[in-house]
């Protein structure tokens, strides 16, 4: 900036001297032509010190270019001048900035675009060559885009590639009403301010990335702390069936992709768990998770849950609201309960699926989010698609990955070690020791055939944990033998001796009647194997002999 500056003062100098010397020789044509350099050179140097000003404390470019567009149509006898930002997401170039007579921006029968590509504009051109170039009104005809600067009169143009130590940013364009109105004599001029204003849209666009990145690191750290406070977590999956081990090779072979998966199961299956999981062991594990179950969100708030809305989008928007899809950007949504999303708002999630674009609710503005979508639905959506209740391509769009939870009963074996991981959990909360489950619970536990899944052996061991008050828990055995007669899963037992024998003689069968070992029946009923051989002699229960 100082050396702009000091060339500024010297041509002073020198314009001052060749002033008085042209006043006293004013019939001197060549010394006042000399004159003219003189002061066209000082115009340069002074649109040149504005730009670095403007530069150094402007970070709007929009406001740059506003500040120093009528120095840059002065020094070139430029009419309309204008600023285009290369968009290398969509490949075209935005219409940034443009400064001109009143009427140019006016309507016509061909309307001013938002963009142009790169191969049907002059712009266009330039930014590929990253050549400065004029052109004139025939060589713009050659450009199918440049019809509606045509339409307004310019006869000629030029354009300067927006360049920089990262790459060609942009174009700054010129207009004219005149034919051949540039020439290769203003490009060195146009050139410099082109670098500078590149300068400028650099630093603008690192700025608005560094803020959008705080701006999203503060809402995911206070979505993360609402969750934190919101509900009690557990981070483990807890098991060792061969059911669980299917599951959890699905989801480590499924998670450093970013493929949609949609996960089936009962309520009260553990999708939730599963979900977190395949998000830890992805790619965007250090971003947001952030979940929403669309059952328990009213249909009309769902949109705005789901995509934000503008401030007066509706009754009660008193401000405007970041969606889940907008805050999880590079992180995870969750979507829970999928299949209760009405079908009028289907479309719209398949559009972000497929396109990763939407609207908020009451505006025109396209965004764009790279969030990974994990789905769950305790509902079988291939039939709700065959019955035109749920969209069929959206069901094909969910369904990249599909991943099954086993319930509760087709696990029977992971039961004993569920009920002393929630015994102890509990137990620690609420500061009280157990140390002991007597073994005709813990066979009641694992005979039971859980209809409300994981949840409900959680609700019910928490329920025991209260109630217990010595070291050995102490479960209300009565409220489930309840459930289990009004369960479609449980079996009509008229003892439970009999209902025991029966339990047994299964775990014996599917262990090939092998008692102890990591494989034997004693660890899949999760009691001893003394324990076993004990029940089995009180019972009568033997290997039957082979023929």
């Amino acid at each position: 900036m100082r050396s702009l500056s000091a060339e500024v003062d010297v041509f002073d100098e020198r314009v001052h001297k060749f002033v008085d010397v042209a006043s006293v020789l004013a019939s001197n044509a060549t010394l006042t032509d000399l004159v003219g350099v003189l002061q066209r050179e000082r115009d340069q140097l002074d649109l040149l010190l504005d730009v670095t000003n403007a530069v150094v404390t402007q970070l709007d470019t929009r406001e740059l270019f506003r500040a120093v567009a009528p120095a840059i149509r002065r020094c070139v006898n430029a009419d309309v001048a204008a600023l285009s930002v290369y968009d290398a997401e969509a490949g075209v170039l935005r219409h940034h900035a443009c400064d001109g007579p009143e009427h140019f921006s006016a309507a016509s029968d061909v309307p001013m675009p938002s963009e142009s590509t790169l191969d049907g504009s002059a712009a266009g051109y330039v930014f590929k060559i990253a050549q400065p170039r004029a052109f004139s009104a025939l060589e713009l005809e050659a450009f199918p885009e440049s019809a509606f600067i045509r339409a307004r009169g310019i006869l000629s143009a030029c354009a300067v590639p927006l360049a920089s130590a990262h790459g060609v940013l942009g174009t700054l364009n010129l207009g004219a009403f005149s034919d051949n109105a540039f020439s290769p004599e203003h490009f060195p001029l146009l050139t410099r301010v082109a670098g500078q204003i590149a300068i400028a849209l650099r630093n603008a666009f690192s700025y608005q990335r560094i803020e959008e990145l705080n701006a999203q690191l503060s809402r995911e750290k206070l979505y993360l702390e609402d969750e934190i406070r919101g509900e009690f977590q557990f981070e483990e999956i807890i098991g060792r069936s061969r059911a669980l081990a299917r599951l959890l090779r699905e989801v480590q072979t499924v998670a450093p992709t970013d493929s949609t998966v949609l996960i089936s199961g009962e309520t009260g299956s553990g999708k939730e768990l599963v979900a977190r999981a395949i998000h830890q062991l992805g790619t965007r594990r250090e971003r947001a998770f952030v979940k929403l179950n669309c059952a328990a969100i009213p249909t009309g708030l769902l949109e705005s849950e789901l995509f934000g809305h503008e401030k007066g989008a509706f009754t009660g928007a008193i401000n405007t609201r970041i969606g889940r899809f907008e805050l999880a950007n590079q992180g995870t949504v969750f979507l829970d309960e999928v299949g209760e999303i009405p079908l009028e708002l289907q479309p719209k999630l398949l559009r972000v699926l497929q396109e990763r674009e939407f609207e908020r609710l009451g505006s025109s503005r396209t965004l764009r989010t790279d969030a990974r979508l994990i789905a769950a639905t305790n509902r079988d959506l291939a039939a709700l698609s065959a019955e035109h209740k749920f969209r069929q391509d959206l069901f094909y769009r969910l369904n990249v990955f599909p991943i099954t939870v086993p319930p509760l009963r087709d696990r029977r074996e992971d039961i004993p070690m569920l009920v002393r991981h929630f015994a102890q959990t509990f137990a620690r909360r609420m500061k009280k020791t157990v140390e002991t489950i007597p073994t005709e619970t813990m066979e009641a536990l694992t005979r039971y055939d859980w209809p409300g899944n994981i949840r409900e052996l959680q609700n019910l061991i928490e329920r025991a944990v209260i109630l217990t008050t010595g070291q050995s828990l102490e479960v209300p055995l009565a409220a489930l033998n309840a459930r289990s007669n009004a369960s479609p899963h449980a079996e009509s037992v008229d003892t439970l001796d009999q209902a025991g024998r029966r339990h047994i003689v299964a775990a014996l069968e599917r262990s090939n009647w092998v008692i102890a070992g990591p494989n034997g029946a004693a660890v899949r009923l999760g009691v001893k194997r003394s324990t076993l051989q004990f029940r089995m002699r009180k019972l009568g229960i033997s290997r039957p002999q082979q023929h």
